[in-house]
C-alpha cells in the first residue's frame, strides 16, 4: 500500500487507502457488550455466517451483526424478531463493500427477570426525578373537542375505546393514529404520533391504548424516552395499556391511568345519559327552589295584606282625619277664647286709659292753658306767675281751643 500523505486535488487518496485507514482505526477498537432487539434474522442452512440486525429499543438506530450460523441456531429459546438480547462482539469494517458490522461471538437472551429488574431501576430513577408526582398530573377536560388515540391498527384496544366512548357520548370526535404497539418500531412510532397529536390545537386529550400481552410485548411502554416524552407533553395523556395487573411505567407518568382500553373509553368522555339525568335533577331542584321561594313570598304578602292597616287602609286614615279635625276645632276654640280674653283686657285698659286721660278731664269741665311764645311754641301754665300781663295763652277745652291775652294783674287770682 502506498504511504499516505497530505491530500490535495492534485494528489488525492485512492479509495483503498481510505477504506484501509477506516478499517485500521476500527480494528483498534476493543470488544464490547451491546444490548438491543434482534430483527431481520438470516441464518440459512448450509451457510457458515448468519446475518441479523440489532436495533436500539428507544431510537431509530441499528447496526448489522454477523455471527456463526451455529451460534444462532443453538439459542434457546430460538431467536425471533423483537427478541431482547445482549451480544458480545468486536466492530469490524469490510473494505470490499465499505460496510461496518459487529462480529459477535456470544449472544445472551435477556430474561424476564432481567427486564423487570431494569424496569424497576428505571422506575426508581423517574420517581426520584419527580415524573410520578401527583402534583404534575393535569386534569382532563370535561368534554374534549377532539380525542387523540394512539393504538394498533384494527386492534381490539381501538375498538374498545371507540365503542365505549361513542356509546357514552355519540358525538365524540377522534383522531386515530395507528402505530406498532410492540417490537423494535413501537417506541419511535408512538413518539412520532404523540408529537403529532400534541401539536394539533384541536386535540384536548391523548389516549395511548394497547391490549394485554407478555412483559416483552409491553416493554415499549416502559421505555425511558417514551416516558419522558409523555411527561413533557403539553396535552393531558391517558394510559390504557394491557389489563388490570399490567402496570408499565407509562401508567405512572401519564395524567390518568386506566386499567383497560375499555375503561379509557368510559372515562375520556362523560355519559350523555348521566349528564341528561343530572340536568333533569338540577332543573327539578331549581323548579322546587323557585316554587318554594314564590310560595314563601306569597305567604309573606298574604300576612302583610291581612294586617288591619293594609286590609282596610282608609279607616286609619279616616280616624286620623277625625283626630285632625277635632284638634283643629279645639285649636280654633282655644284661639278664639284667648282672643276674647285679650280683647276684654284691652277694653278694660282702654277704659282706664280713657278715664285717666286728659280728654276725660276736659270733659268734666277742666281746661288746659298753654302760653304761646312769639315763635309759636307752647308750654303748659302751671302757675299764675308764669302768665304776666300781655302773655298770649291758648285755652284747650273739650271741644276745641280758644286764645286769650292776660290783661291785668288784678285779673289774676291766687288760690
Amino acid at each position: 500500500m502506498t504511504a499516505a500523505g497530505p491530500t490535495t486535488a492534485e494528489n488525492p487518496w485512492p479509495v483503498r487507502t481510505v477504506t484501509f485507514k477506516i478499517a485500521e482505526w476500527i480494528n483498534r477498537l476493543g470488544a464490547v457488550w451491546v444490548e438491543g432487539q434482534v430483527t431481520q434474522i438470516s441464518a440459512r442452512p448450509g451457510t457458515a455466517t448468519a446475518f441479523l440486525t440489532l436495533r436500539d429499543a428507544s431510537a431509530d438506530v441499528s447496526i448489522s451483526v454477523t455471527c456463526s450460523t451455529q451460534l444462532v441456531r443453538g439459542m434457546e429459546p430460538p431467536l425471533t424478531d423483537g427478541s431482547r438480547v445482549v451480544v458480545h462482539g468486536k466492530p469490524s469494517y469490510y473494505t470490499g463493500r465499505g460496510t461496518l458490522s459487529l462480529r459477535v461471538d456470544e449472544i445472551r437472551a435477556v430474561g424476564v427477570g432481567e427486564l423487570l429488574a431494569r424496569i424497576e431501576r428505571l422506575r426508581r430513577l423517574l420517581a426520584a426525578e419527580g415524573l410520578f408526582d401527583p402534583r404534575r398530573k393535569r386534569p382532563l377536560p370535561f368534554l374534549p373537542h377532539t380525542i387523540g388515540l394512539i393504538t394498533g391498527r384494527a386492534s381490539a384496544a381501538e375498538r374498545d375505546v371507540l365503542t365505549n366512548a361513542r356509546g357514552r357520548w355519540p358525538a365524540a370526535h377522534f383522531r386515530v393514529i395507528n402505530v406498532a404497539v410492540q417490537g423494535t418500531t413501537a417506541v419511535p412510532q408512538v413518539m412520532t404520533a404523540l408529537k403529532t397529536l400534541d401539536a394539533d390545537p384541536d386535540v384536548d386529550v391523548i389516549v395511548i391504548a394497547r391490549g394485554g400481552g407478555s412483559v416483552e410485548d409491553l416493554l415499549p411502554f416502559s421505555d425511558e424516552t417514551l416516558c419522558r416524552a409523555v411527561s413533557a407533553c403539553g396535552t393531558p395523556v391517558i394510559s390504557a395499556i394491557g389489563h388490570e395487573p399490567d402496570t408499565p411505567l407509562l401508567d405512572h407518568v401519564a395524567d390518568l391511568r386506566c386499567s383497560t382500553p375499555t375503561d379509557a373509553g368510559k372515562r375520556v368522555v362523560p355519559d350523555v345519559a348521566e349528564e341528561t339525568q343530572r340536568i333533569r335533577q338540577l332543573r327539578d331542584r331549581t323548579r322546587r327552589a323557585l316554587h318554594g321561594w314564590v310560595d314563601r313570598e306569597r305567604r309573606l304578602l298574604d300576612a302583610l295584606r291581612s294586617r288591619p292597616v293594609l286590609a282596610d287602609p282608609f279607616t286609619p286614615l279616616q280616624r286620623r282625619a277625625d283626630e285632625v279635625t277635632t284638634l283643629r276645632d279645639r285649636g280654633r276654640r282655644e284661639i278664639r277664647s284667648m282672643l276674647a280674653n285679650e280683647e276684654s283686657a284691652q277694653s278694660a285698659i282702654r277704659s282706664r286709659l280713657t278715664t285717666l286721660g286728659p280728654a276725660a278731664t276736659l270733659a268734666r269741665g277742666y281746661a288746659v292753658v298753654q302760653s304761646v311764645a312769639e315763635d309759636g311754641a307752647t308750654s303748659v301754665l302751671r302757675s299764675v306767675d308764669d302768665a304776666p300781663p300781655g302773655t298770649h295763652v291758648r285755652v284747650r277745652l273739650v271741644d276745641g281751643a280758644v286764645r286769650a291775652v292776660v290783661t291785668d294783674d288784678d285779673t289774676r287770682e291766687r288760690r
